[in-house]
């Protein structure tokens, strides 16, 4: 069947409203501009005839139930169909609290956006003739009542009985947390790996052996297109942090079969009192990043002394607001050579994390076009393309 259909992503809004906002000194996130980007984004969005839109995770700041109720208003008005899941910040405790609402009570604001069930914080739901929409609860409280990523045993059951019964549909899912890795040894880092699913690679394996290619998650704030076992992970960087991007995608299966999913990046450049967004957001997460570069370099692989990680710290200010950026090229030959190596890792080995075509085979190998050109990849493992 011959299927053209265009969608767009727009990620981590963090929406909050003035009297919400903390204004902590070391926080990453521009959470002043979520509400005028998001409207921003939305106008351009408006005028592109959209089939949906999916906004995977951390809608609000932190779960307050004036941001969820902002957010549900707005949507309401939208030309088009809007689907949403939970971020870590939009379901931070179990029980409702002064500040945020209970974890259970997530899809109850979220009826008309993909939970017609309530009872459950996952769904399915067909998006157009032959086109199914899946939408997962990555978020998961340990015993030790600990906030982590990770799929529980019944909604995994519940995902392999959906993928058996979507037959001769293509399936998108969303989910908060990645899938596959985005980052040198995500899973294992220790401070990357809470932005993966704990069981990502029993996830992955159960998408793959049901063919779906895409799918499209949140969390890491960071543009970035990844590969593992021909599932495709399109993680979108966040409206509040640099570079303020969304996506828009168009999907196209032609009459022999062919199937393949074009990419666009957008960014925000500039919102009311933030005339230059672009500029002034990638400073300010440099102002930051200190901390975050001297934890970065004194933990293992590295395991540098603190004083060497604070000298060089500085010269990598810039060091997360290029990875954000995407098709990041980062090199530092004034380094020493096993640190040049290890940031070198960062660093993209193929352009295609904000404009793209991924040529799409559902039986088992995969290739990837960028630009005009077509590279065959075949199976993969990121890894090796991050090497």
């Amino acid at each position: 069947m011959v299927l053209n259909f265009r969608f767009a992503v727009v990620s981590d809004l963090h929406i909050a409203l003035s009297h919400t906002i903390w204004d902590h000194p070391s926080r990453f996130h521009l959470v002043e501009v979520g509400i005028p980007a998001f409207e921003s984004a939305i106008e351009h969005l408006t005028q592109l005839d959209l089939d949906f839109l999916l906004l995977p995770g951390d809608l609000t700041q932190h779960g307050e139930p004036e941001n969820h109720i902002w957010l549900q208003q707005r949507l309401s008005k939208l030309p088009f169909p809007t689907y949403v899941v939970p971020g870590n910040h939009d379901v931070p405790v179990v029980a409702a609290n002064q500040q945020s609402i209970a974890f259970a009570d997530f899809p109850k604001y979220y009826r008309k956006f993909g939970y017609q069930d309530t009872n459950e914080l996952y769904y399915t739901q067909q998006l157009l003739p032959g086109v199914r929409l899946i939408g997962l609860n990555s978020n998961f409280f340990n015993e030790e009542g600990q906030q982590v990523g990770r799929l529980d045993t019944q909604q995994l059951q519940w995902l392999e009985d959906v993928l058996a019964a979507a037959v001769d549909e293509l399936v998108l899912v969303m989910v908060h947390h990645n899938v596959v890795e985005h980052l040198p040894h995500q899973s294992r880092h220790p401070m990357a790996s809470r932005y993966m699913l704990e069981n990502a690679p029993e996830v992955v394996q159960l998408l793959q052996r049901y063919g779906v290619n895409l799918v499209f998650t949140g969390h890491l704030h960071v543009q970035d297109v990844a590969c593992a076992d021909g599932v495709y992970d399109i993680t979108t960087g966040s409206l509040v942090s640099y570079p303020h991007p969304y996506r828009v995608l168009e999907f196209h299966r032609d009459r022999q079969g062919k199937e393949w999913l074009q990419i666009l990046s957008h960014r925000v450049q500039s919102v009311p009192d933030f005339p230059n967004l672009q500029q002034l957001s990638r400073e300010w997460m440099g102002d930051r990043s200190f901390p975050f570069l001297v934890k970065l370099l004194t933990l293992s692989p590295l395991n540098l002394p603190l004083a060497q990680a604070q000298e060089l710290a500085p010269t990598l200010r810039d060091f997360w607001a290029t990875i954000a950026d995407g098709d990041a090229v980062l090199d530092y030959p004034h380094f020493p050579q096993k640190i040049r190596h290890y940031i070198q890792t960062y660093s993209a080995a193929t352009l295609i994390d904000n404009n793209s075509t991924l040529l799409l085979d559902r039986v088992g190998s995969r290739e990837l076009g960028v630009g005009s050109g077509e590279l065959g990849v075949g199976s993969w493992e990121w890894g090796e393309m991050r090497k």
